[in-house]
Formats: C-alpha cells, structure tokens, sequence
C-alpha cells in the first residue's frame, strides 16, 4: 500500500451518505473547495477497531464548518456512525479516519451561498508520522519562515483547509534540509506550534505549552494535559519566546497522526528524551487501547 495514490486504493468511501467503492468517490473540477478553500476536515484513528474521540472530532468538524459559513447536513450522531460503519467496511483494526465536508461545483466564485455541502469519510492504514527508529531518539524540526496568523485574518479556530497551505510549505522547505518537520511561530513571533501538531516543553518537572490563541487546541494536546495532571505534572498554557528553547530541556510534539512524538533538535536548541516524556508515551499509547479505557469505565 506504501506509495501508493490514494485515488487509486481498495475499499469503500462514505460518500454524502453512501458507500461507494473507492476510486468512484470523485468530485468535479469547478468545485468551490478546490479554488477557494471552502473545506473543513478532521484526522481521527482507529485502534483496536475503535476510534479514538470520535465525537470530540465529530463535533469539532461541524464547529469547523459554521467558522467557514456553512452547516454540514448531517448530525454529530449520523457522521459518527458513518465513520464507524467506514472503518467496518474497510475491515481495518489500526487506521486513520479522514471526515472532510466542503462546498460543491454549483456556484463558481467568491460567493457560494448556493453550494451543496458534501461530506466524505475514507479510512485507510497509516503506521507513525514519523519513522520510527528516528522518533524514538527524537525527531529534528526546523524553525519556519511563515507564521500562523492572526486571528483578525483567518478563521484560526476551525480545522480548515486553507490554513494548511503554510503548513505544507514549511514542511516541505524542512524536509529538503533534512528535517522531519518544522516549529512555527505566530504573527507576533512567539512559538506556536509545529506543522500539523501542538508542542510542549518540560522544565524543572513542568509541563510548558503555549496558549493556543491563534492555532487549534488540539484534541490530543487536550487528552496529553490531561494524562499529566493525572500524574500530577504542573502543565502551564503560556506565552512562551523562541529564545526560551535555549533553557528547556525535554521538548514533544502532540497530534492525531504525531501522537506523542519527542523532539531532540529545534534549529539551534537541544533536546533530551527525557523521563516525563517518555511516560507521557506511555500513558497516551495505554490510553487510546480500547481495553484501557474500558478498564477505565469500569
């Protein structure tokens, strides 16, 4: 499956309702999504044939599409059954589950009032963000150019489409110096997040985080402060300047498809893999199993 286009791969995709088999689920050339980022998604995974926080996800995609301006035609409780009756169909016990609703080819322009929202979920393999070997001694994330913005500008709260184009472009110029990934910062130059995931810093035995003001309050970042707590780790949400990396000694990144992932290197600053890291691994791997958290309820 490695490599290969994803038009192009076996099964079925919830579509608008439907089960179609995979390589019919297509939308027109003219749809509004494609030229003007009309496009709200999430990224969720599956383990042990669940999916983990779905309604969390669920929700956070129909919060995402009333940011943009419309309204996805279908419940939390349709969609969630949607993705679950897609992962069956896929048959699939470890995956990623992608929702995306956008706005159809029925109006070409900057006004789309009249647009059918379409809603898609496909389910596919897909084993660690990073390669593994690497991301156990710590990945190296690059410091990028471009900024998340300010929230005046774009509708920084919603999980949309159109704000992931400074995200592949910081990613891309990463990865040609050979990094895995890169940090960026926020309109007024204080660390925000990395790519496609949230960070965190640890000193003296605290949690660090930036305030996420300008970027998504990842679901992850949520469940990672919450395992701490449960740890009783001090987790401080704050302000935090690039040149503050120079006096933090562990540093991991957080995200559906990051999971928790330690850094070892930004640009100029350096890590260690340390103890509370390596148990906040621990804790989210034990957290996303199906029978830990049954075990939990009980």
């Amino acid at each position: 499956m490695a490599g290969q286009p994803f038009d192009q791969r076996d099964g079925h995709i919830w579509y608008n309702g439907d089960l179609v088999p995979w390589t019919e689920a297509k939308l027109h050339v003219l749809s509004h999504a494609m030229h003007y980022a009309s496009s709200v998604f999430e990224g969720e995974r599956v383990y042990g044939g669940e999916i983990f926080k779905l309604t969390e996800h669920t929700q956070r995609l129909h919060d995402s599409a009333k940011l943009l301006g419309f309204e996805i035609p279908y419940t939390v409780e349709e969609i969630d059954k949607a993705c679950i009756d897609t992962v069956a169909a896929q048959g699939l016990m470890d995956a990623y589950v992608r929702p995306v609703a956008w706005r159809g080819s029925e109006m070409m322009g900057v006004s789309a009032q009249a647009t059918r929202i379409n809603v898609a979920i496909a389910v596919w393999e897909w084993p660690s963000y990073f390669d593994p070997a690497e991301r156990l001694k710590g990945i190296k994330l690059d410091l990028a150019e471009w900024r998340r913005p300010d929230p005046a500008t774009a509708p920084c709260k919603s999980k949309a489409a159109g704000l992931y184009m400074i995200c592949t472009l910081s990613k891309h110029a990463a990865e040609d110096k050979g990094y895995a990934d890169a940090l960026m910062l926020d309109y007024r130059g204080q660390v925000a997040e990395a790519t496609g995931a949230n960070v965190f810093f640890v000193k003296d035995g605290a949690l660090h985080t930036p305030t996420p003001d300008c970027f998504l309050d990842g679901i992850t970042r949520r469940t990672v402060i919450g395992l701490a707590k449960d740890r009783q780790i001090n987790v401080i949400e704050r302000t935090i300047m690039p040149e503050e990396m120079a006096d933090f000694e562990q540093c991991f990144i957080t995200g559906t498809a990051a999971e928790v992932t330690p850094v070892s290197e930004i640009g100029p600053y350096n890590f260690e893999v340390g103890s509370i890291t390596q148990t906040l691994m621990e804790d989210y791997m034990a957290a996303v199993q199906p029978a830990s958290r049954a075990a939990a309820a009980d």
